[in-house]
């Protein structure tokens, strides 16, 4: 057997004289020594300790020593600790040695310790132990030492003191510092990790068994970190430092304790608004020849359908369908988006399903920007899975919840052809085939059944058959991707046994995330759910390339749901349903799941998807692991906060896990049965086991009964609204037995990953904190952080390697373990990784990396597979359930090893109780039913000796007294405890910000309320306040709490405060609550720094799951001691006289204070409403800070006027130093009404002031922006938005110039026709070079001339001038955008791949050229992709990647978001402060805040410390009166003209039943209204407007203007679809200058001409001005000088005429297109461009309902009036004429056989059609009899086509149908479609083949019909091709194609056609005829005389007839003939014959 000794041999130099203890701990398992009595100096132990290990000696492994003085009565006191790594050890096998103990601040102390450790390994046998679970320890003093083997038999284990808490500290080296050198013991500090790693500074958490007397600060100071930091870590790099935790943790978490849960989650089934949009674009490749598809998109039971398109197998519908929900989350992502398409369905009959697809929503949503965008659905037949994929549907999938805003990709004309493969409908990760798969669902059994019908009945029932049947009839249903299965019904039963199995048959792996399990209870009245259980596919499988397909179980699953009491009504229904926490145990389910992918390929396989339900075999007992005894023990330490309405009544508690425990209306079968079998089953077991129990206690154990509530009791009152039970010194118990399957195993590794994840969430946390409170170095504490993360996973995957109990291990067990300990692995690797990556300027990358992190633990860390049902405890009254709290088992589960026990097993939790269900929603749900500290203990049978360890010391146990003397073993039913701390609380109450608005004013009342214990104080109630100043401070005196003091010190109970708003009538209404910790004193304890006084801190309050404020405050507890209160600092009286004998904070807690001066902007008042119906007249305003404030003026006449006269005051207040203790601003409007009454109109509260802080500016600064004048929203625009607009020469430049002058290159390239000189520029010179502009052109002639030679089909027109308009520049411009997105996501993704490779790279050491390779790599991949794609386009025929030519289009800039969001609001100086009264909404109604928006405030802050300094005030032209708000323009009324451009709108939700709707726009801007009704556009939900409106109005009356969107019905009012707001006034006073976009190029004439009255010299010479800036000087060359930059550009421009001028307008336009590159004054100046703004409805609140694009002009009426209106009304389609001349055809196939020959023919004619099939279909005459498959035409089809250019779309406008009141306008993809037909002159024609040509880009004919194949349509993508209105007139042949049954494409037939396109003013020129009329007549066609052969040789034809074709048959009519005459015969001759023989003739 392989051991470790330790002898211990004394300890010396030890101060005093005492009674001394040892404690040795190795591997987690701790040995005492015994007591040294009475020793001085030297303590004697001689003692050897003897640990038997099952594993090899790890060289990192630790002996820890720590050295006691013991005591009887008190914790014993750690003397020192010393700590070493057996490293030597193991590898020498013995070590002795004398060496100093450390103490607490790991600093050596003279004491040390002299030991001899021996390790003997038997090499070749590790040990193997038997399976028992206790082990004989050879030495022990007490007995018996029984200790799980799994703490022993871990690999590496680190740990050393794994008490609670404890468990990473023993990792940990330990550290001397004297001051001198380091020394470090027995550790080789692997260089660069960091010594501050390794000192886990911060708290240390205190273990139970070494109570340090010394303090320690709980925060400590940064600088003291840095100092200890720099002390410890020598020259370390500073970018290697890691930090333990350091922040707002000062809770002193430690081992009895653990922390409670703030948030009162209500549960999560309350619904909630979704809308879902799908567009259906178009589906190709369908199978099935000449269908007329539909496509039906159906979710849940709600059915819409497409229109029909005729005789095509790719329609084209691009229809738009919006479905609206209102239900819980978790049901909308249970439901199945299902998309078909439906073959020939109409009014009468359904049609034949094609093929579905199938997604459930949940799949959508958790896309990124929940959303599909253009992704193709490949669709497969249910009925056939032998059948491959029936063909695809392009559709937009998008589902939208509550305040989620989807940006959709610009829809602007879809030119690339789709790549379908690329681009299937499938989320990231699964592959583009996917096959057909079984689930099998295999339901065995369910126990623990509650009753479903009425004891009423089941007496009738007994008095008729005499027997008690059990009264529930249950049944299973299973749910998974839209289909439901059910087992059969097992009649009567509370265990019922199915043994059946469910198989779905569906695609794998599937896109539906979860099955729904469900037990019903078959009643024909009403058939209700028992209990639902959902298994989520995710978390039963895994897809990596080690994963494994889905499987679980055999396993039991818990299902919980409403109390288990039969009610014919339950209100609980829904949590039956699986919506929202169930609140009690329903039934336990045992099911698998197992899937296998089918090979579709057998041939007897089933071919339909139906479900199927089989029986299976049954199971053994064991398949799910051996049944033990499990026991839970619970102790009642306090039960305060018991709600009013129940207080009257006696009360109890109950504990139940599973049905054991449940006393009301428990059913399941007793125990004792189970248990009598068990025995039986485990004889042989229990021998093997070393008896580790006295034979007594063993008989004794049997006979223990259960205990689960607690005596009645009678609560006392605590306040006004809570009562609490006088549990003072007697707590009660309780503990209850229970039998369950052993998993524990599941729960430790799901324990250990929770952990994990709890401390990593709590270091995030922590870095989150120091960013924000902006310390210092938060990436140090990152690094700690991650430390920690990869140390735990190390440790995991060490621990999770044993698999103790083999039995009942599933397959998903195996498989799981393995996944989570790879991913654990991994993540350890990369958390390493990452740490050395971070650095100061990563932090915030980095944070974000490891909430990835977070979150896969979590996820991970949730096991599938359950095993012991959830604790519920339930408070009793009057015998009915009141409130729970639900506990999971796993949390409250113990086992040996630390890190694997429940986070709250053997600890007191503060547990709070709630209403069930849906009586928890909304407020009932906030206020506390009652607050419980509770201990709880769970675990097995066996290990129950700790179950009280983990309790506050100082109690005595009470037995209950029936039980017989002597039973020492069994557990108490109450604790008595006779040890008591006398204590006083002091809450320093300083106040609270951003409270909840609780009142019809739109503020509060509040005050706090604050519990400790059971005792409560309030403070005052400050009225209409909601960030009220307490100030106050409430002593509670003689807090009586139970326990050793030195416990208690470390772990106080918590303190609950909640906030009130007290209402003159009725119970206060309550705002939130929050938790906090207490610093705590001893009476031997210095009140003194660092701990004391404590600091104040902000809490988090929450009302019930959202944030409701901050309170600010400090609280601290102080022992009394033996003397009294007079120990205590002494309390300062109440100061002020006014308050009465309210007690202030006192000084050094409340915080410093100095001297501030707030400046206030008052610029005016918009948008006020009614106040009690009144208008409000006569505004004032009125600004308040920490008690001082200012009024504005008042306004006289609010309609006249709403601007302020005095515009700028100011106020001086003491604020704190710390700016994030700076109280909120509270600015609010009253109405000063007749008789000096004051109405409040509404308030706002400013809750941080820090935006507002003026900084003086930097005098070397040269960029203004850090100069702001307030440091405000300034920052995020310097950089104008995301546009990289600084040119790229700028930086080299201003780093290679000396300072002076910067010279700015615009490398534009003006257009080349407008201008003279085009300028090239280089870097270092400032010459300008001329080129001379005809060289260019002729150039160009020639490069094209030689396209044309080579006979590519490139021919670009040279765009001409006169053609372009508005809407190429538009169109240009979204084509720029969507590059632009493009190139961002590609460099995105780049950037990912090199940040995946460089962390592979490190992990794996790649040389970094290999890196570069794989870097260059993946951008060929990505070149390659491109370019393929341009090839499509057929822009590239050569293959060359260039982009296509569009250089000669001036664009402008697409916002695809409203342009505020952009600019930062223009809050620039001037900001909006919304002003709300009303009462706050409930939780999830916060989107509702806008209803309580009474009006806005217009201004602006600015705060900064006195004294200011002088220079500020000196500069020239400063206006005292204006403060810091200098220069800003006078808010006198002002007249201005608003111009606005209407494009288009995308998306709209439909408004009318056919799904569509009929907009038209509506602006309003104050009194004035513009309704373009009559120019509505008919049933269109992307309408193009294409309009521009002026209006003029008066600033400040009318600033906001309001773009709508109706919809116009024919009866009836129109509705609103949406609107959108825009602060006209903020954007006309703005920086930005957003009064009128600036162009990107100056022109005076044509599309592009300059909107803005004001030429770009006349802007830039006032911008100057204003700006104070020296300029602009225009020197020669085209030069012009602004402060001290000089810019370049053209000087030349041409007019209409083409005369051309010298200018300077492009100088100064170039200047004010790099305006932000200006030092001082520069900004980003808004370039002309359209806005994209999403459409919003009232009534919808929060979804967006479309958008709308659109921009405005504003002028000033002052100024000279600007020019007209630019045209951007819609293009009119232009006319052409498509002829199309069908020659001849050839190779048709030969469909008839002829009727007399035999010989296979064809009637041939071609049908050909544009639009579609009903508009204008044409056929040619019938070729008839053709043999050989040749037709002859000469047919011309004639198609007139309205065209859109630039969208490449056909315009049609037809009726709807014949009710339709106008008609509706479509656009369709210019698609020519042929078909060669058959003709059958009776029956219905036979369809040959197709081909559909795309105009604008098809493969050139075959020369020959032999050069023509079907490689022509297989091979598409890769042949050139060519558009006709390119190339007008195309002839040649082109193939027919028809799928066979297999789906492959075959050739039916070749065409030669000739396509001719003409405009409609050449058709009228040259007209022609149809078929082969005139004008224009083509000649007959010289048919081939076959068709009448058979005239010719009638023999011939008669011989084939009567030979061939009829043989048989004429054999067969000769035969039926014979047979017919011989029955005649026989019925002729028979009677004469029968007469003959009777006569006897």
């Amino acid at each position: 057997m392989m051991s470790l000794m330790v002898h211990l041999k004394t300890v010396a130099h030890l101060r005093g004289k005492g009674d001394r203890i040892a404690k040795v701990t190795f591997r987690g398992l701790p040995f005492y020594s015994h007591v040294a009595e009475n020793c001085e100096e030297v303590a004697h132990f001689n003692e050897m300790f003897r640990w038997p290990i099952a594993s090899r000696l790890d060289g990192n492994e630790m002996l820890e020593i720590q050295v006691y003085n013991y005591s009887k009565v008190f914790s014993n006191r750690l003397v020192g600790t010393f700590c070493m790594v057996l490293q030597k050890v193991a590898e020498e096998g013995h070590l002795e040695l004398t060496d100093t103990l450390i103490d607490d601040n790991n600093t050596s102390i003279k004491t040390n310790v002299t030991i001899e450790i021996r390790y003997q390994s038997m090499d070749g046998t590790v040990g193997v132990w038997s399976d028992g679970e206790f082990l004989d320890v050879p030495y022990d003093r007490d007995g018996m030492f029984a200790f799980e083997t799994d703490s022993l038999l871990s690999g590496q284990s680190h740990g050393s003191g794994t008490s609670p808490g404890r468990s990473l500290q023993g990792s940990i080296p330990t550290f001397r510092n004297k001051g001198r050198g380091k020394k470090v013991k027995g550790v080789k500090d692997k260089a660069g990790k960091g010594v501050f790693s390794a000192m886990k500074l911060g708290k240390i958490k205190i273990s139970k068994d070494d109570h340090r007397k010394g303090d320690e600060p709980a925060i400590l100071d940064m600088e003291d970190l840095d100092r200890k930091a720099m002390r410890l870590a020598g020259t370390l790099d500073p970018d290697t430092i890691s930090l333990a935790s350091v922040t707002a943790v000062t809770t002193n978490v430690s081992n009895k304790r653990s922390k409670p849960d703030i948030k009162m989650e209500p549960s999560s089934g309350r619904p909630v608004d979704y809308q879902i949009s799908i567009t259906v674009i178009e589906a190709r490749q369908l199978i099935g020849l000449n269908m007329d598809p539909v496509v039906c998109v159906e979710i849940g039971d709600d059915k819409k359908y497409t229109s029909m398109k005729e005789s095509t197998n790719c329609p084209y519908y691009n229809e738009y369908f919006v479905f609206d929900f209102h239900v819980p989350p978790d049901v909308m992502f249970d439901k199945i988006i299902k998309l078909s398409v439906i073959h020939s369905k109409n009014l009468l009959r359904s049609g034949t399903l094609v093929g579905t697809f199938k997604m459930d929503v949940g799949t959508v949503y958790s896309q990124p920007e929940h959303q599909f965008y253009h992704k193709w659905a490949s669709l497969s037949d249910p009925d056939d899975i032998t059948a491959g994929c029936k063909g695809y549907i392009k559709c937009d999938i998008a589902v939208v919840g509550k305040g989620d805003n989807i940006k959709t990709p610009h829809k602007a004309n879809e030119t690339d052809e789709d790549d379908i493969e690329g681009n299937l409908l499938l989320p990231e990760g699964i592959p583009a085939e996917r096959q057909w798969a079984r689930f099998y669902v295999k339901i065995y059994r369910a126990e623990g059944l509650p009753k479903m019908n009425t004891s009423i009945m089941a007496n009738v029932k007994k008095a008729f058959i005499g027997e008690n049947r059990d009264l529930v009839d249950p049944y299973v249903q299973v749910q998974f991707a839209g289909q439901k299965g059910k087992t059969s019904v097992q009649k009567s039963s509370y265990e019922p046994i199915w043994n059946e199995q469910i198989v779905f048959t569906e695609l794998f792996p599937p896109l539906c995330k979860r099955i729904k399990v469900q037990i019903r209870d078959s009643d024909k009245v009403n058939d209700v759910a028992i209990g639902t259980h959902f298994i989520d596919l995710r978390k039963i499988s895994n897809e990596g390339d080690k994963g494994f397909l889905p499987t679980l179980g055999p396993a039991w699953a818990n299902m919980y749901g409403s109390t288990r009491q039969y009610t014919l009504m339950d209100e609980h229904q829904d949590l039956n349903e699986g919506l929202g926490e169930g609140v009690s145990f329903r039934a336990r389910l045992l099911l698998s799941i197992a899937v296998e992918i089918l090979d579709t390929t057998s041939p007897e396989i089933l071919s339909s998807t139906e479900v199927q339900v089989e029986g299976v075999s049954n199971i053994s007992e064991s398949a799910t692991g051996k049944i033990d005894e499990f026991f839970l023990f619970g102790s009642f330490l306090e039960a305060t906060m018991i709600d009013r309405k129940i207080g009257d009544k006696t009360i109890s508690f109950e504990i139940t896990i599973g049905n054991y425990g449940n006393q009301i209306d428990g059913v399941s079968k007793p125990p004792s049965a189970r248990k009598k079998k068990k025995d039986g089953e485990n004889e042989e077991e229990e021998s093997e086991l070393i008896q580790n129990s006295s034979e007594d206690e063993a008989d004794e154990d049997g006979d223990l009964v259960s205990i689960s509530t607690t005596p009645l009791m009678k609560p006392v009152i605590t306040d006004r609204n809570y009562f609490h039970l006088p549990y003072f010194e007697k707590k009660p118990c309780v503990y209850i037995k229970s039998w369950w399957q052993d998993q524990r195993r599941r729960l430790y590794n799901s324990n250990m990953m929770d952990k994990i994840a709890d401390k990593l969430e709590e270091g995030l946390n922590d870095v989150q904190e120091i960013i924000k409170t902006e310390k210092a170095f938060p990436e140090r504490r990152l690094r700690g952080v991650l430390e920690e993360l990869s140390i735990g996973c190390s440790r995991f995957v060490t621990l999770a390697n044993k698999d103790v109990n083999q039995a009942g291990r599933t397959k998903l067990d195996r498989e799981r373990l393995k996944s989570c300990m790879r991913e654990m692995d991994s993540m350890g690797q990369q958390a390493k990784q990452i740490r050395t990556q971070v650095k100061k300027n990563t932090v915030r990358d980095k944070l974000k990396l490891v909430q990835n992190f977070l979150q896969k633990l979590r996820f991970l860390a949730d096991e599938p597979q359950h095993s012991i049902p959830d604790v519920f405890i339930w408070m009793m009254s009057n015998n009915k359930r009141i409130a729970y709290a639900r506990v999971p088992s796993k949390d409250i589960l113990y086992s040996i090893v630390d890190e694997e026990m429940g986070k709250d097993c053997g600890k007191v939790k503060a547990v709070f109780l709630k209403l069930p269900g849906k009586k928890g929603f909304g407020p009932a749900g906030w206020t506390v039913q009652a607050k419980l500290e509770l201990y709880l203990w769970l675990g097995l049978n066996k290990q129950r000796k700790d179950f009280l360890n983990g309790l506050p010391n100082g109690f005595e146990e009470i037995k209950a007294a029936k039980m017989g003397p002597g039973l020492h073993a069994v557990p108490p039913v109450s604790l008595v405890y006779n040890m008591k701390q006398v204590f006083q609380l002091r809450a320093h109450m300083y106040q609270a910000r951003s409270l909840f608005a609780a009142d019809s004013s739109g503020l509060s009342d509040p005050f706090a309320r604050v519990f400790f214990s059971t005792h409560s104080q309030v403070t005052e109630v400050l009225s209409e306040t909601l960030c009220p100043t307490w100030d106050q401070l409430l002593v509670f005196d003689d807090v009586e709490l139970f326990g050793e003091a030195s416990e208690l010190r470390d772990d106080p109970p918590i303190i609950v405060i909640e906030i009130y708003d007290q209402d003159t009538v009725g119970k206060a209404e309550f705002i939130g609550r929050t938790f906090a910790k207490p610093t705590i004193k001893m009476c031997d304890e210095h009140y003194g720094p660092p701990r004391f006084p404590p600091q104040l801190e902000y809490y988090q309050i929450y009302r019930g799951n959202c944030t409701a404020g901050e309170l600010l405050a400090a609280f601290e507890l102080l022992q009394i001691g033996q003397g009294g209160r007079a120990d205590l600092p002494p309390l300062e009286g109440p100061t002020d006289s006014e308050r009465g004998p309210i007690l202030p904070v006192p000084l050094g807690i409340r915080p410093v204070l100095s001297r501030y001066r707030i400046e206030v902007l008052f610029w005016g008042l918009r948008d006020i409403k009614r106040i009690n119906l009144a208008q409000v007249d006569r505004p004032r305003v009125d600004i308040e800070c920490a008690g001082r404030g200012v009024q504005s003026v008042l306004i006289q006449n609010y309609k006249k006027n709403p601007n302020f006269s005095t515009l700028v005051k100011w106020f001086e207040v003491d604020l704190p130093e710390n700016e994030l203790l700076h109280p909120p601003l509270n600015i609010r409007v009253v109405d000063c009404r007749a008789f000096g009454r004051y109405i409040l109109v509404g308030s706002h509260a400013v809750t941080s002031l820090r935006r507002f802080i003026y900084t003086t500016p930097d005098k070397n600064s040269n960029n203004w922006a850090t100069a702001a004048k307030l440091m405000n929203g300034y920052m995020v625009l310097t950089n104008g938005g995301s546009h990289p607009c600084s040119s790229p020469s700028l930086s080299s430049r201003t780093l290679s110039r000396p300072a002076g002058e910067i010279i700015v290159n615009m490398d534009m390239e003006p257009s080349v026709r407008k201008m003279d000189t085009v300028v090239k520029l280089d870097a270092t010179s400032d010459a300008v070079v001329k080129v001379d502009m005809t060289e260019e052109e002729s150039d160009k002639e020639k490069k094209k001339k030689k396209k044309k030679k080579k006979g590519g089909a490139e021919e670009e027109d040279e765009t001409d001038e006169r053609v372009l308009d508005w809407w190429s520049k538009y169109f240009a411009s979204i084509e720029t955008l969507k590059e632009t997105l493009r190139a961002q996501e590609a460099a995105q993704a780049e950037a990912e791949e090199r940040e995946d490779l460089e962390i592979a790279a490190e992990s794996a050491d790649i040389k970094s050229d290999d890196l570069l390779m794989k870097g260059s790599k993946t951008k060929e991949r990505s070149k390659e992709k491109k370019s393929s794609k341009e090839k499509k386009k057929g822009q590239a025929t050569d293959g060359s990647e260039k982009r296509p030519v569009k250089a000669k289009v001036d664009e402008l800039l697409v916002y695809n978001k409203e342009l505020e969001s952009e600019y930062g609001d223009f809050e620039d100086w001037l900001h909006t402060f919304n002003l709300y009264r009303g009462k706050a909404g409930d939780d999830d109604e916060h989107a509702l805040d806008d209803d309580r928006i009474v009006g806005r405030f217009k201004g602006s802050l600015c705060m900064y410390k006195l004294p200011l300094s002088e220079e500020i005030t000196r500069e020239a032209g400063f206006d005292p009166n204006m403060g810091m708000f200098q220069s800003i323009p006078h808010n006198d009324p002002i007249n201005v003209l608003v111009r606005v451009y209407v494009v288009r709108a995308t998306d709209l939700h439909p408004a009318d039943i056919n799904g569509k709707a009929d907009p038209y726009v509506v602006i309003k801007l104050g009194r004035s209204e513009v309704k373009d009704k009559e120019n509505y556009i008919s049933k269109q939900l992307n309408p193009v407007f294409g309009k521009s409106f002026d209006i003029e109005a008066t600033f400040p009356m009318e600033s906001m203007l309001t773009v709508s969107v109706y919809d116009w019905d024919l009866v009836g009012t129109d509705d609103l679809i949406g609107e959108t707001k825009i602060d006209l006034e903020n954007r006309f006073y703005s920086k930005y200058r957003a009064t009128c976009g600036i162009s990107s190029s100056y022109s005076v004439h044509g599309y592009n001409i300059w909107r803005d009255p004001l030429k770009p010299s006349q802007i830039l010479a006032k911008l100057c001005k204003d700006g104070k800036i020296d300029g602009p000087h225009y020197g020669p060359g085209g030069k012009v000088k602004v402060a001290n930059r000089i810019f370049l550009g053209a000087t030349e421009i041409e007019d209409e005429n083409g005369l051309k001028k010298q200018t300077e307008e492009h100088l100064a336009l170039t200047v004010l297109n790099h305006w932000e590159e200006i030092p001082r004054v520069g900004c980003k100046l808004i370039p002309e461009h359209v806005e994209t703004r999403p459409l919003l409805n009232p009534d919808k609140p929060g979804i967006e309902q479309g958008r709308i694009e659109m921009w405005v002009d504003m002028f000033p009426m002052d100024m000279p009036a600007p020019g007209p209106a630019i045209d951007i009304s819609p293009r009119k389609p232009k006319r052409y004429e498509l002829r199309v001349i069908i020659w001849n055809t050839d190779e048709v196939i030969l469909e008839d056989d002829d009727y007399f020959t035999g010989e296979k023919s064809s009637d041939i004619f071609v049908r050909g059609w544009l639009k579609g099939q009903q508009e204008d279909k044409q056929d040619t005459d019938v070729h008839y009899h053709s043999l050989t498959g040749e037709g002859n035409f000469n047919w011309r089809f004639v198609y007139p086509f309205d065209y859109l250019m630039a969208e490449e779309k056909i315009v049609i406008s037809k009726k709807e149908s014949m009710f339709s009141w106008d008609e509706t306008e479509y656009k369709i993809p210019p698609r020519l479609t042929l078909q060669v037909w058959d003709a059958d002159h009776f029956s219905a024609d036979d369809f040959l083949g197709a081909i559909e040509l795309d105009l604008n880009r098809f493969p050139r004919g075959a020369k020959t019909a032999k050069q023509c194949s079907i490689d022509m349509i297989r091979n598409e993508q890769e042949l050139p091709t060519i558009s006709i209105f390119k190339q007008k007139r195309v002839k040649g042949w082109w193939p027919f194609v028809a799928r066979d049954e297999n789906d492959e494409m075959e050739l039916t037939g070749k065409v030669e056609a000739e396509l001719h396109l003409v405009t409609a003013e050449e058709a009228e020129k040259s007209p022609v005829g149809l078929g082969r009329n005139e004008p224009d007549p083509l000649e007959k066609p010289n048919r081939p005389d076959t068709t009448f052969l058979w005239f010719l040789s009638p023999l011939k034809a008669i011989r084939y007839l009567v030979c061939n074709r009829y043989k048989w048959l004429i054999i067969k009519i000769v035969l039926a003939l014979l047979l017919l005459i011989m029955l005649g015969l026989f019925l002729y001759s028979m009677p004469g014959y029968l007469v003959k023989k009777l006569l006897g003739a």
